[in-house]
C-alpha cells in the first residue's frame, strides 16, 4: 500500500530504484531510504596573516561559494563551497577556513598568499595558505526500507557469499512521489551488510548497504529534495523563500531533471514573461529564466554558457522570440556588480541580456 506522503500526495511509482550501473540491472525499488543525506568531507585551511576587508568580520561568515585567488597568479583560482570561517587561532594572526573543495582544488603543497571573495565582495587576504589534515567524515550505512528486490538481488542474497554481496558501483535513482519522471541519481559503492523482512509489506525487505555515496545530499538541501520528492512544483517561484544555497540545490535538481527529459520547442515568435521580483542572486536568475520559458520547475540554463546552448533549440525555445522581463530593476541592482573567479568585477545582468540578444530573444525590460 503506497499511502500518502507529508505533502498530501498519494504515492505512485516507487521513489527510489537501485540499479547496477554496468549492465543496467535493477537491484530493487522502494519508497524510503535512510542515509541519503549527509555531509561531504570538509577540508580545513590555515590562512596565516589574515587581514579582513573593511566591514567583514574576522570570523563567523558563511558562504555557499568562495574563491581563493593566488596573489602570485601562478595558479588559477579555485572554488571552496560550503565555506565557513571557523575563527582565528588563539595567539596567532591566522584564520581557520573550512569548506568542500571543487574537483580541481588547491595543490597540496601550495603555501603562498591568497585573496578570498564570495562572488560579490572581497572578504580578505592572507600572506600564507596551508592545508590542515582533517578528521574524515565516516559514512553512515544506506538502508533501503520496504525494498521490492529484483531477480538478480534475490539470487545475490540467496548465494550469500562475500563475493556475491559486493555490489561494486550502483546508482540510486530518485523519482518524484506522483509517479512522475526521474529527478536525479546518486552513485554509490559498497556491499550488502544485511537484510530482513520489512514491516512495509509481504515479500519486501529492509536492505542495509555498507557503502558510501559519491555525493551525499547535504543537510541544507534536504527540504529542497523532500519538496521535489512530493512532485515537481505546480506554480512558479516555489524557490523564492529559499536562501542562496538552497536555491542552488533547487537549480541542481532542475538541471539534472532536464537532462533526463525532452521538451518541445515553442514556435518562433512566442512571447515569454519573466517574473523578476525575486532575482537577487545567480541561482534565482537562472531559475526565473527557466520558468519563463518552460513553466514551473523548468530549465533554460544554469550559467551563461548553458543559456547560450539552450537558445540553440531543443530546450523549449525557437528564435526569434520576445522576453518581457518584469521588475528588471531588482536583478540590475543585485547582479550588475559581481566578481569572476579571478576577482575581476563584471556585470552579470548586462551579460545575460547580451547572450539572450545573440540568441535572437528580444528583451523588453519592465
Amino acid at each position: 500500500m503506497r499511502g500518502v506522503d507529508e505533502w498530501g500526495n498519494r504515492r505512485g511509482q516507487a521513489r527510489y530504484t537501485l540499479t547496477e550501473t554496468e549492465h543496467g540491472d535493477v537491484w530493487g525499488t522502494c519508497d524510503e531510504v535512510d542515509g541519503l543525506f549527509g555531509e561531504p568531507d570538509h577540508e580545513t585551511y590555515e590562512l596565516a596573516g589574515w587581514v579582513p576587508e573593511e566591514g567583514v568580520g574576522a570570523d563567523g561568515w558563511v558562504g555557499s561559494r568562495v574563491w581563493l585567488v593566488p596573489e602570485d597568479k601562478a595558479l588559477d583560482p579555485w572554488l571552496l563551497s560550503e565555506a565557513e570561517a571557523l575563527g582565528p587561532l588563539p595567539g596567532r594572526d591566522c584564520l581557520l577556513l573550512s569548506g568542500v573543495d571543487d574537483h580541481e582544488g588547491p595543490p597540496g603543497e601550495y603555501q603562498s598568499a591568497v585573496r578570498v571573495h564570495d562572488e560579490h565582495r572581497w572578504l580578505g587576504s592572507c600572506r600564507e595558505f596551508a592545508h590542515v589534515v582533517p578528521d574524515r567524515w565516516v559514512a553512515s550505512p544506506i538502508v533501503l526500507r520496504g525494498l521490492a528486490p529484483g531477480t538478480r538481488l534475490q539470487q545475490t542474497l540467496a548465494a550469500g557469499t562475500r563475493e556475491a554481496l559486493e555490489l561494486n558501483q550502483a546508482a540510486l535513482e530518485i523519482r518524484d512521489g506522483r509517479g512522475g519522471g526521474r529527478l536525479t541519481d546518486r552513485l554509490l559503492w559498497g556491499r550488502v551488510r544485511g537484510w530482513r523482512p520489512s514491516s512495509r509489506g509481504a515479500d519486501l525487505i529492509d536492505l542495509e548497504l555498507d557503502t558510501e555515496l559519491a555525493r551525499p545530499v547535504p543537510a541544507y538541501a534536504r527540504p529542497v529534495v523532500e519538496r521535489w520528492l512530493a512532485g515537481p512544483p505546480d506554480t512558479p517561484g516555489a524557490w523564492a523563500d529559499l536562501d542562496s544555497r538552497q536555491r542552488g540545490a533547487w537549480l541542481d535538481l532542475v538541471r539534472e531533471r532536464a537532462c533526463l527529459r525532452t521538451v518541445d520547442d515553442r514556435p518562433a515568435g512566442h512571447t515569454y514573461v519573466l517574473d523578476g521580483r525575486r532575482i537577487t542572486d545567480g541561482p534565482s536568475l537562472y531559475l526565473a529564466l527557466g520558468e519563463a520559458v518552460n513553466g514551473p520547475g523548468g530549465y533554460f540554463g544554469g550559467c551563461l554558457a548553458a543559456v547560450d546552448d539552450c537558445l540553440g533549440g531543443t530546450f523549449g525555445y525557437s528564435a526569434p522570440a520576445t522576453l518581457v522581463w518584469e521588475d528588471a530593476a531588482t536583478a540590475r541592482e543585485h547582479l550588475s556588480r559581481v566578481l569572476a573567479p579571478d576577482g575581476e568585477p563584471y556585470d552579470l545582468f548586462a551579460e545575460v541580456l547580451e547572450v539572450l540578444a545573440e540568441g535572437r530573444m528580444s528583451v523588453r525590460l519592465a
